[in-house]
């Protein structure tokens, strides 16, 4: 029983460090300490749970594992005007912490397929997103020019010339300017090419993308 125990909780930590390894290669916010701590700990839950709830309750503890981590989770979300990061990463300690889970149950091969599939779609599918991303990018643009200036038709120019589609989700007037803040997306390419531009136009004073 001592031997099956520690058997278990190595694999969790081998599951954990592997993917954890992947998150800290990027330099994600739960990187290899985090994940292993949050494989071991769900891999003991586990085990625990089956001990004190007994043949007739075996979820006793495991049930509550999912739902304290959500507020784990929520902790390396992080939004920034339009921007929302970190939610591959919470997703990533909440399928860790499944694949300790079933290691801890018992169900080897199970987790196996789990934590191998997990590696895949955090390495092999990034290169998939990079090439949609080459083709179709969304970013958050905001402009600020004089009031005096023609900004706004100057950059539905710009967009036009460039092939961006774009959508205008807030305008703010000051004294002596006018801040425009643009949802825009189109390919790589042309972003960073309306982008040179826009530096380039003496009539913007800030750009922020």
């Amino acid at each position: 029983m001592e031997v099956e125990i520690i058997i278990r909780l190595l694999l969790a930590a081998f599951w954990g460090a592997l993917i954890g390894a992947e998150r800290e290669y990027r330099g994600k916010a739960a990187g290899l300490r985090t994940t292993i701590m949050i494989s071991v700990g769900a891999c003991f839950f586990t085990l625990m749970s089956q001990w004190i709830g007994g043949a007739g309750n075996p979820d006793r503890i495991a049930s509550n594992i999912v739902t304290g981590l959500g507020f784990l989770c929520a902790g390396v979300i992080f939004r920034s005007d339009n921007h929302v990061s970190g939610i591959t990463t919470a997703a990533t300690i909440w399928s860790v912490a499944a694949v300790s889970m079933g290691v801890g149950a018992g169900y080897y091969f199970a987790s196996a397929c789990a934590a191998l599939m997990i590696l895949i779609i955090l390495t092999m599918l990034t290169f998939l997103q990079d090439k949609i991303d080459l083709i179709n990018e969304h970013k958050t643009l905001r402009i600020t020019f004089k009031r005096s200036d023609a900004g706004h038709a100057r950059c539905k120019e710009l967009f036009s010339t460039y092939g961006i589609k774009a959508k205008l989700l807030v305008q703010h007037r000051t004294v002596d300017h006018i801040i425009l803040e643009w949802q825009i997306h189109g390919s790589k390419h042309a972003i960073e090419s309306l982008y040179g531009s826009l530096l380039q136009d003496p009539i913007f004073e800030e750009l922020v993308l």
